[in-house]
């Protein structure tokens, strides 16, 4: 509870402080003014006021003390929920636009309307002599103070309350070992937030200022020419048009390397690091435009390094599975330059073309799980050797799955497990059909029959380049996806007449 505490003493402590400003800035409007009343109407007017004062700190206690029943609540008992800390940690981030509306609530007219309310009943009897319109001058006085109190009292209440956040999220992480967050959610703008206080920040003192200067006129001020009021108009829309402009450019300057930050955060966040934030800003700014590049360029390099690793790992991989077999080693690594080829003139985007190229890499994989005796045999493979054969593919989407994290292998799952299927529908293990067979079997199966038909085996030697290329053309259609048969044949048959012509 000792946090607790020392949030609700602070609490109080900024809430006596503007309500000493308040109270002495709203009561100076009328005791001070040249009002020329005897005494004893001076008494009536403290005891107005004092009256006045007590009805709002009632009003104010009440709403203070539902607003932080939830958060006194929570720390009054260990344990509860998740979800029950989560409501507090929210309702705590709240307080400042609460304490806005506690001010601007009970705390405005709780002094307002009785002070009024009495002061007008007493000029009506006649135990006061003041005219009716400083009553409404009062009033506007009242309100101008009261909006002023509950802009400090925002800004101290969001200083004050972030021991109090800061000791939920410890309870959370030590209760159920989750971190507490708003998950993204904006409560306030920034934008309006610095909108509404840079424009009070401009506009009250002015027209508090306006205020006090007509009680020190007095009744003076009926007797002054119309050219005085279009001044003082004048004067006031000056001020006021300059408030309000200033309020949106300040606001402007403040928002927009942040909105520009925010942009390339999100960038980031879906893996597109190749830009970094513009330093557009000599001020503060520039700093943490700098501090982001300089952390972007770190990102960079590790993914570069991760990708390197992960590159390495795949041809690892590859390279043990033909290690198995001298007569297939380095068929993985031809089979993915082939395949990266044939999805470069398919026109596939560079992380697409990633992708193809570890997929192709790990295509045989599941040869791993098949016996010596059975993926090594010279002679021909009985019927039941053939079926285990044919369960690679199953077998290397369920070894690929093993991997963690699980996410990272997803998009290699669907070529390796359909890199034997035929465009009719004959192929294994799922006997899917045209485009049902996945983009990235599709495009493999061209590449490794063309690696297949032209490597040695033990029962027969390879055939020539030629051969393989008329045999995938009449196969375009039935055993293979007729597209991307017809751009691997075209691209080798250009090759070809190049190397002539050379």
């Amino acid at each position: 509870m000792t946090v607790y505490n020392t949030f609700i003493s602070r609490l109080k402590l900024n809430y006596a402080a503007g309500t000493l400003l308040a109270i002495t800035a709203a009561g100076s409007l009328i005791l001070f003014a040249p009002l020329n009343l005897p005494s004893e109407e001076y008494y009536w007017l403290s005891g107005v006021l004092f009256f006045s004062i007590c009805v709002m700190f009632a009003l104010e206690w009440s709403v203070f003390t539902m607003q932080v029943k939830p958060i006194r609540n929570c720390f009054a008992k260990e344990g509860g929920s998740y979800s029950g800390l989560q409501t507090v940690y929210i309702r705590t981030h709240r307080l400042p636009v609460l304490a806005v509306k506690r001010i601007l609530g009970p705390h405005l007219f709780g002094l307002l309307l009785p002070a009024a309310g009495l002061t007008l009943w007493l000029i009506y009897i006649g135990k006061l002599s003041i005219p009716y319109y400083y009553v409404l001058l009062a009033s506007i006085g009242v309100i101008i103070v009261a909006g002023m109190h509950a802009l400090l009292e925002f800004y101290l209440t969001s200083y004050t309350i972030r021991p109090v956040l800061m000791e939920l999220s410890s309870r959370s992480l030590r209760l159920y070992g989750k971190e507490l967050s708003l998950g993204g959610r904006v409560l306030l703008s920034i934008r309006r937030k610095l909108r509404w206080s840079f424009f009070m920040i401009g506009a009250f003192p002015l027209l508090l200022f306006s205020l006090s200067v007509q009680f020190r006129m007095g009744g003076k001020w009926m007797d002054i020419d119309s050219s005085y009021w279009q001044w003082a108009v004048y004067i006031l829309a000056v001020g006021f048009g300059f408030a309000f402009i200033g309020s949106r450019l300040l606001t402007r300057e403040i928002v927009l390397p942040i909105q520009h930050l925010y942009e390339k955060m999100a960038e980031v966040k879906v893996g597109q690091i190749r830009s970094g934030a513009s330093d557009l800003f000599s001020d503060e700014f520039s700093r943490l435009v700098s501090g982001f590049n300089h952390m972007l360029r770190g990102i960079k390099v590790q993914a570069e390094r991760n990708n390197q690793l992960l590159e390495s790992y795949f041809a690892t991989l590859a390279a043990a599975l033909d290690a198995r077999d001298r007569y297939t080693a380095g068929h993985s690594l031809r089979v993915a330059e082939y395949a990266v080829e044939i999805g470069r003139l398919a026109g596939l985007s560079d992380e697409e073309l990633q992708d193809l190229r570890k997929t192709a890499l790990l295509h045989d994989i599941g040869k791993m799980g098949i016996p010596d005796s059975v993926l090594l045999k010279e002679g021909q493979l009985s019927d039941e050797e053939w079926e285990r054969i044919k369960q690679h593919p199953v077998l290397g989407e369920a070894i690929l799955k093993r991997i963690e994290p699980a996410d990272a292998m997803e998009p290699f799952l669907p070529g390796v497990r359909s890199h034997h299927e035929r465009y009719d529908g004959a192929g294994y293990p799922d006997g899917l059909k045209g485009d049902q067979i996945p983009l990235f079997g599709r495009i493999i199966a061209v590449a490794d029959a063309f690696d297949a038909m032209t490597s040695d085996r033990p029962y027969r030697k390879g055939l020539d380049e030629d051969k393989a290329i008329a045999i995938l053309e009449e196969g375009r259609g039935t055993q293979w996806d007729p597209y991307f048969a017809e751009l691997f044949i075209e691209a080798y048959r250009n090759k070809r007449v190049k190397k002539q012509a050379q």
